[in-house]
């Protein structure tokens, strides 16, 4: 009988990226079997020499510098991941997993333009290498921005350590309290946006009212014990995983695809109270916004919304696509979207009962509609973002 592959997951097991990482290929290694896994909480002390291992394969951290070079040169199959580049060298002729930064920049400062502010702002880490990751972020926030004809304002600090952080506490304060209100803010990562928190409760500015704020990584921990609970994108790290241990069997099975940059698109944004709030002064737009957002799936049509609202259709309409750039027909269809794209990648329901969830009563109507919102069938859907995201060679 062969003796199961020896796989080391070389991660920071403290870090909910990594964690969400192992866990996608933890759930590789117990479908497909014939693994052993080897994860531990600090891996260069338990296996200071890598060369000497008797193991078969590796996936590993690249942000980390200590394990970049630990693994440089080794003779077994060796995958990379992390969150942009790292110590990631192109010429390493190595494969490398990374999240889609410019897809999370986007998809934040979609979601703060629904809300219907007018004015964003970004806070990100300050420049340096290993945080090429959060300008990514913030280029593709900027240039989403910039699109919708929205002023956006940038902020770093001057530290990314706790070690300063009453010092930069002051500094953000001083920052927020001189932005123009209402403004959607996004941090580059959940523990940036506590900070935000924490400097607007000192500072007395109201969350979500004057400065909405959303994250990146979806660590729970942070997001629902802060005040209010955080909005927050979850990352592709779970897919990273999963496709990285994939594509590890293949290298350990002698089947050699060409080394290339695997980007995955991330999974969803968790909408919380941090961002519960429609922009401006018009009660009526905001009651009909939050009026199809929490009933799409009912479903509603254009005349119920009519029915709440003591409006003309020609008055709201204009106002929906004054402020959404939408119809009501089209903000009760993205809705309805989207709901189906998180349930065809979360769940394992029937795209027919997806259909009937999401508020249409056929299939090839569901098709059609999500077809011309994502470009791809809802089981086209499903198969990419369960199998990975894109490759650059």
């Amino acid at each position: 009988m062969n003796r199961p592959r020896r796989v080391a997951v070389l991660a920071n097991v403290s870090r909910r990226f990594d964690r969400r990482v192992i866990q996608g290929v933890t759930a590789y290694m117990w479908e497909r079997g014939g693994w052993s896994l080897y994860v531990e909480e600090d891996p260069l002390q338990k296996l200071p020499k890598l060369q000497q291992w008797d193991g078969d394969g590796i996936i590993a951290d690249w942000d980390d510098r200590k394990i970049a070079v630990a693994v440089r040169g080794l003779a077994i199959p060796v995958i990379g991941f992390g969150g942009g580049r790292g110590w990631y060298d192109p010429a390493c002729g190595a494969h490398y997993f990374t999240t889609d930064n410019a897809a999370i920049g986007q998809l934040a400062a979609d979601h703060l333009l629904d809300c219907g502010f007018t004015q964003l702002a970004f806070y990100g880490n300050p420049p340096r290498r290993r945080a090429r990751w959060s300008e990514e972020r913030e280029q593709a926030f900027g240039r989403r921005a910039a699109a919708a004809q929205v002023p956006c304002v940038v902020y770093h600090g001057r530290h990314a350590d706790a070690h300063h952080w009453l010092q930069q506490l002051r500094e953000l304060s001083a920052w927020l309290q001189s932005l123009p209100k209402p403004i959607g803010l996004m941090a580059c990562t959940d523990i940036r946006a506590r900070q935000v928190l924490e400097a607007c409760r000192t500072s007395g500015i109201r969350v979500p009212d004057e400065v909405a704020v959303i994250g990146v990584d979806n660590d729970e921990m942070i997001c629902e014990l802060t005040t209010p609970p955080l909005s927050s994108i979850e990352q592709g790290s779970r897919q990273i995983g999963y496709q990285a241990a994939s594509l590890l069997d293949q290298l350990m099975a002698r089947r050699a695809p060409r080394p290339a940059r695997h980007v995955i698109p991330p999974e969803s944004l968790i909408a919380r109270q941090s961002t519960d709030v429609l922009a401006g002064d018009d009660a009526h737009l905001a009651l009909a916004i939050r009026f199809v957002r929490e009933h799409a799936c009912d479903p509603i049509s254009v005349a119920d919304v009519l029915r709440l609202i003591p409006l003309s259709r020609s008055t709201l309409e204009n106002r929906f696509r004054a402020s959404l750039g939408r119809t009501i027909h089209a903000e009760i269809q993205r809705v309805q979207v989207e709901q189906a794209r998180q349930l065809l990648i979360h769940t394992d329901l029937l795209i027919k009962q997806i259909a009937v969830r999401c508020g249409f009563k056929y299939v090839p109507y569901l098709t059609r509609v999500f077809r011309q919102h994502i470009g791809l069938s809802p089981g086209e859907y499903r198969r990419r973002n369960r199998s990975g995201g894109h490759t650059t060679e």
